[in-house]
């Protein structure tokens, strides 16, 4: 079958990449100031390369997640290193510290982050703090209060400081009644998870203020996003990551759904590419606010499988969780991308085949 052909060559790629952090080279310079809300006021807003007027200053809230460490990597190498300010309420790694501003940020805390707006002359934002689907059901109000409550702070200080906003949002804004195979950007969105909820009131507010206020506002539907070298953050697709993991350090899996659940996957760097393009697409070749992006689809069984070309000894079995069976019962099963397709020329270029996880997938001489 072509999907699962594809899928073993994106599996196979995934497992020979090299390991997480591996060959980082770290640079004792930093560009933090006394105050934790701020970038010193020394530090330069561009690299040597580029002129200020160049390149936007841009603010990643939640950015120790599985996307903002990849999504700053990749802008800086656009815009500039000291362009791109990464930030979080936690403490990050070493080699994530040392690779350009790192600052904290609460985006619960309005002053602190309209602070940081100003003070550091931000003109894009990407606001990727949110808790995902699974841990979100586990603390509903905690995700209420950051998915929403957030939400609400960074749509103001956009709105007032005239930012370039992303907001990415998820398969997960889908739910029971609305078409799955394929789903378009367009139809009933019923979800009924907290994330999923968030989501689409994130989908409609921006579209709002787009229309009331003229915010520049830009959003994407991921699809569960594939990465050998991030760790799971709690959502219902986190067994495409983990099983690389797994395979890795121990030979055994143990997945949370069931062996046929199809849903649609991304390879990380396309989800990254494809983040980068609409925010520079022009404005004018945008006939939505939202988009779905779709790249490939895959059962848990496919995916094991094509791991296990590369691990034989790997062990996989199934304790199917209720709770994210039924959230992914729920969820598209394809998406229809063509609006991105034809707008802003989007295109993937991973089919599961092509993953570069599986280059990380050479076994260990023994598991323990």
């Amino acid at each position: 079958m072509p999907i699962v052909r594809n899928v073993s060559r994106a599996v196979s790629q995934l497992l020979q990449s090299s390991a997480c952090g591996c060959g980082v080279s770290i640079v004792p310079v930093r560009c933090i100031g006394i105050s934790p809300r701020q970038v010193a006021s020394d530090a330069s807003f561009h690299s040597v390369s580029f002129s200020e007027s160049d390149h936007p200053r841009v603010l990643i809230t939640g950015g120790l997640g599985q996307l903002g460490v990849g999504l700053a990597k990749l802008l800086r190498k656009r815009f500039g290193k000291n362009n791109v300010i990464l930030s979080d309420i936690r403490k990050p790694a070493d080699h994530v510290f040392y690779s350009g501003p790192f600052i904290y940020s609460d985006i619960l805390d309005y002053k602190n982050l309209r602070e940081i707006v100003v003070n550091n002359r931000i003109t894009w934002l990407f606001h990727y703090s949110a808790l995902l689907s699974a841990v979100g059901e586990a603390n509903v109000p905690l995700a209420r209060a950051v998915n929403i409550t957030g939400l609400h702070n960074v749509l103001d200080i956009a709105a007032e400081h005239n930012l370039r906003l992303f907001v990415p949002s998820t398969i997960g804004a889908f739910g029971p009644t609305s078409p799955r195979d394929p789903t378009p950007d367009l139809c009933i969105q019923r979800p009924r998870t907290i994330y999923g909820v968030s989501k689409v009131h994130a989908e409609l507010m921006g579209e709002y203020y787009h229309y009331r206020y003229g915010l520049d506002f830009r959003c994407l539907r991921y699809p569960g996003i594939i990465s050998a070298d991030s760790q799971p953050g709690g959502g219902t697709t986190d067994y495409a990551v983990q099983i690389f993991h797994d395979a890795i350090k121990t030979g055994k899996f143990e997945c949370n759904l069931k062996p046929d659940t199809r849903l649609p996957m991304m390879y990380i760097d396309d989800c990254l590419k494809a983040t980068l393009e609409v925010m520079e697409a022009p404005a004018e070749a945008l006939s939505m606010r939202t988009y779905n992006i779709s790249a490939m689809s895959f059962t848990p069984e496919e995916l094991a499988q094509e791991v296990q070309k590369h691990v034989p000894e790997l062990q996989v079995t199934y304790n199917v969780d209720a709770v994210r069976q039924a959230i992914a019962d729920s969820w598209p099963m394809n998406f229809d991308d063509s609006n991105a397709r034809r707008d802003w020329g989007w295109k993937h270029d991973y089919d599961l085949p092509e993953l570069r996880g599986f280059q990380r997938l050479k076994p260990s001489p023994s598991y323990s």
